[in-house]
C-alpha cells in the first residue's frame, strides 16, 4: 500500500531538494545580464558617456533636497525594499497554502522578492558610482581608488543587499544537501532575512551623509534643490527618519513571520522576546535621531506598510492572513522616556531605560493585543517567564539602538571609545545567550486515542475528531493546544480544541484529503509535540501517507519531526554544523561590517574627507555632481 501510495505521489510531488539545473541556469541569467546593465551604466556616468544618473540624480535631489548620490538610491532603494517586503510575506503565504515550489521560477512571489532585493543592490551600486572625478561625497567617504570616493552608506547597502542574495544560492546548496529546511529559522533563510532587514541601517547612514552634504551646502550659500525655510526642512528631514525607522521595524519584524501566520517552531515565548528587542532597537534610534513623535510616526509607518500588505496577500490574494504587532504602546513609552531623559545627552541611559519598559509594559500591551488579532493569543501563564528573558533582551536591543543613534549622530566618544564597544558586544551576547537558551526537549510519554466522525464524503473529506489524552492532563497549562491543516492549496486552518470532559477534546471540522498535512500540535513549557490526524504520501522525501482512519491511538512526537519532514535524516551531523557555521561566520561579517560603518561615520568631521583625512569637495560640488579639480 505504501509503495503505491508514493508512486501515485510522484506525479505531482515537487522535488524535496534543489531547483532544476536548467531554472538554477536560467535565474543566473538573469542575474549575470542585469549585473552587467548595471556596470555599464555605472562606468558609462563615470566616463562622461551617458547622462542619465546625472539627470536623474539632479531630479530626485531638486525634490529631496539632498546630493543625486544620496537622492537617487534612496529614491530606487525605498520602494524595491517594500516589494521584496510584499515578496517575502506572499511567499511565506504560499508555502504554508501550498506547500513546496514546483520550482523557484513557478512562483510568482519569488520574482518580487528577487526584483526587491537586488533593486536594493542597484541602488548602492548607484550611490558608489554616482560621485563623479574625485568629488568626494560628504565627510566619511571612502576612497576605492585614486580618484574614486564612495559613501559608507552606499556600500553598507550593497554589502548588505550581496548577502542577502548570496543566501539564494546558498539555499539551493543546502536543499540538495540536506533537504529542504521547512522553517522561517533555516540557516539560510536568517542569512537572507539578516541582509534585507540590514540594508535599511545602510540606508539610514546614506540619507545622513546626504543630509550632512546638503547642510554644507546650504551653510555655503548654494543650497541643493528647491529653497525651503530651515523649518520646513527640519520637518522633512524629521519625517524622513520616521519613514526609515518605520520601515526599520518592518524590516526586522520578517523575522516573526512564523508566529504572525500561526505555524511557529518555536517556543511561544520568543514571540513576545523577538517583538520587545526589535521595538526597542528600531524605535530607540528613531527617537534620539528625529525628536519629538518620530517613534509614533515609525510605529504608524510600520502598521500602514504591513496592513497594505496584509490586505493584498490575505483578502485580495485569497492565501493565509498574517498578523503583525502594533509597536504603538513601545512607540508611546519610548516618547515618555524621552521627555524625561534627555535622549540626546543621554543616549545609552535613554536606549536601557525604554528597553526595561518595553520589555515589561510594552510586552503587557502586546499581550493583549495578541487576543485582539493573532492567531496564537499568549496565555496569561507565559506572562512571568515573557517579562524576564524580554527586559533584558529589550535592554540590549535599546543600546543597540543608542550605538546606532551615536554613530548617525557623529558621536565618536559614544561610538568608538571601549566602554561603548564593551557595552555593544555585551549586549550582543545577552541577545544571543536568550535566542539560544530557549531550547526544546523531548516530548513526555503521551499519547491520543482519535476517534473521527466522517462530515464531509470524499474526495473532498472532511472529519471531526474526538480526542482522549493519556494521560489525561497532558494539556494542561498548555502554551498551545490546536489543530492545523495546511498546504492544501487553500488558506491554513488553525483552530483551538473544546474539552468535552476531563482530558477529552472535540475538533472542528478537518480536512483529511489530497496534499492537506491535518495535524494536533501541543506545546507545553519547552516541550513542542506533534500528533498527525493525516499526512499525504510524499515520493520526493520519500515518506509514506499517515491515513485518517476511523479510529486510531498515536503519540506525540517532537514537532520538527512532522513539520520538517522534508529533512533528510542521514546527513552527518558535523555536516550540518559546519554548513550552519559558514552562514554564523557571514552574518558576523556583515554585523562587524556595519560597526564599522557606523564608527567609520562617528570619526568623520565636516571639512575633511575620508579615512585618509583629506579635504572635502566644495559644496558646490556635492550639489551640483561636477567633478572637483
Amino acid at each position: 500500500m505504501d509503495a503505491s501510495v508514493l508512486s501515485l505521489a510522484a506525479e505531482s510531488a515537487p522535488s524535496a531538494g534543489g531547483a532544476e539545473l536548467a531554472q538554477v541556469a536560467i535565474a543566473s541569467g538573469f542575474g549575470a545580464t542585469l549585473t552587467a546593465a548595471l556596470l555599464i551604466l555605472g562606468f558609462g556616468h563615470r566616463s562622461g558617456r551617458l547622462g542619465v544618473l546625472r539627470w536623474a540624480g539632479n531630479l530626485s535631489g531638486r525634490v529631496l533636497g539632498l546630493p543625486g548620490w544620496a537622492a537617487l538610491p534612496l529614491t530606487v532603494a525605498t520602494p524595491t525594499l517594500l516589494l521584496a517586503l510584499f515578496g517575502l510575506t506572499w511567499d511565506e503565504s504560499l508555502h504554508i497554502d501550498s506547500g513546496r515550489d514546483p520550482g523557484p521560477l513557478a512562483n510568482p512571489s519569488h520574482y518580487f522578492l528577487l526584483v526587491g532585493l537586488f533593486g536594493v543592490f542597484s541602488a548602492g551600486w548607484l550611490a558608489l558610482v554616482m560621485p563623479e572625478g574625485g568629488e568626494r561625497p560628504g565627510p566619511a567617504s571612502v576612497r576605492i581608488t585614486r580618484e574614486w570616493y564612495v559613501p559608507v552608506g552606499g556600500l553598507l547597502t550593497m554589502v548588505c543587499a550581496s548577502v542577502a542574495l548570496l543566501g539564494f544560492p546558498l539555499d539551493d546548496v543546502s536543499h540538495r544537501l540536506f533537504g529542504q529546511d521547512v522553517t522561517l529559522w533555516g540557516t539560510t533563510h536568517l542569512q537572507m532575512l539578516t541582509g534585507a532587514a540590514t540594508a535599511v541601517v545602510g540606508m539610514c547612514v546614506l540619507f545622513r551623509e546626504g543630509t550632512i552634504a546638503a547642510r554644507t551646502a546650504t551653510a555655503a550659500g548654494e543650497p541643493i534643490g528647491y529653497a525651503r525655510p530651515r523649518l520646513v526642512q527640519r520637518i522633512q528631514d524629521a519625517l524622513s527618519y520616521a519613514t526609515l525607522g518605520g520601515g526599520l521595524l518592518g524590516a526586522l519584524s520578517i523575522f516573526q513571520g512564523e508566529f504572525d501566520f500561526g505555524v511557529p517552531q518555536f517556543r511561544l515565548v520568543f514571540h513576545p522576546i523577538l517583538i520587545a528587542g526589535m521595538a526597542a532597537f528600531a524605535l530607540v534610534a528613531v527617537r534620539a535621531l528625529a525628536g519629538p513623535g518620530a517613534a509614533v510616526l515609525a510605529a504608524l509607518w510600520f502598521v500602514a506598510i504591513r496592513g497594505v500588505i496584509t490586505l493584498l496577500v490575505g483578502p485580495v490574494f485569497g492565501e493565509a492572513v498574517a498578523s503583525f504587532p502594533l509597536y504603538l504602546a513601545e512607540a508611546l513609552i519610548v516618547e515618555v522616556v524621552a521627555l524625561m531623559i534627555v535622549a540626546r545627552a543621554r543616549p545609552y541611559t535613554f536606549g536601557a531605560v525604554s528597553g526595561a519598559l518595553i520589555g515589561s509594559v510594552g510586552v503587557l500591551a502586546e499581550y493583549g493585543w495578541t487576543h485582539v488579532w493573532m492567531p496564537l493569543p499568549w496565555p496569561s501563564h507565559l506572562l512571568p517567564e515573557a517579562v524576564a528573558l524580554s527586559v533584558p533582551v529589550a535592554v540590549a536591543a535599546g543600546l543597540v539602538g543608542a550605538f546606532l543613534f551615536c554613530g548617525l549622530d557623529r558621536r565618536e566618544a559614544l561610538t568608538t571609545s571601549r566602554p561603548a564597544l564593551a557595552t555593544i558586544v555585551l549586549s550582543a551576547l545577552v541577545i544571543a545567550g536568550v535566542i539560544v537558551g530557549l531550547r526544546t526537549t523531548d516530548p513526555v510519554d503521551a499519547r491520543a486515542s482519535v476517534t473521527l466522525t466522517q462530515v464531509r464524503p470524499a474526495p473532498d473529506r472532511e472529519v471531526v475528531a474526538t480526542v482522549r489524552l493519556d494521560p489525561p492532563d497532558a494539556a494542561r497549562d498548555a502554551d498551545w493546544f490546536t489543530t492545523l491543516a495546511y498546504q492544501g492549496k487553500e488558506p491554513l486552518r488553525l483552530d483551538t480544541l473544546k474539552e468535552i470532559a476531563p482530558g477529552v477534546f472535540r475538533t472542528v471540522a478537518l480536512p483529511v484529503h489530497s496534499r492537506w498535512k491535518t495535524v494536533l500540535r501541543l506545546h507545553r513549557g519547552s516541550q513542542m509535540s506533534t500528533m498527525p490526524f493525516f499526512l499525504p504520501g510524499d515520493a520526493a522525501i520519500p515518506a509514506a501517507q499517515v491515513p485518517a482512519t476511523a479510529s486510531f491511538v498515536r503519540p506525540f512526537t517532537r514537532d520538527k519531526e512532522v513539520l520538517q519532514r522534508e529533512r533528510k535524516d542521514d546527513v552527518p551531523l558535523w555536516g550540518e554544523r559546519a554548513f550552519a557555521l559558514l552562514i554564523l561566520a557571514i552574518s558576523l561579517g556583515l554585523l562587524a561590517t556595519l560597526g564599522r560603518g557606523l564608527m567609520h561615520l562617528a570619526r568623520s568631521r565636516d571639512g575633511e574627507g575620508g579615512a585618509d583625512g583629506a579635504a572635502a569637495a566644495p559644496a558646490s560640488a556635492a550639489r551640483r555632481g561636477q567633478p572637483v579639480a
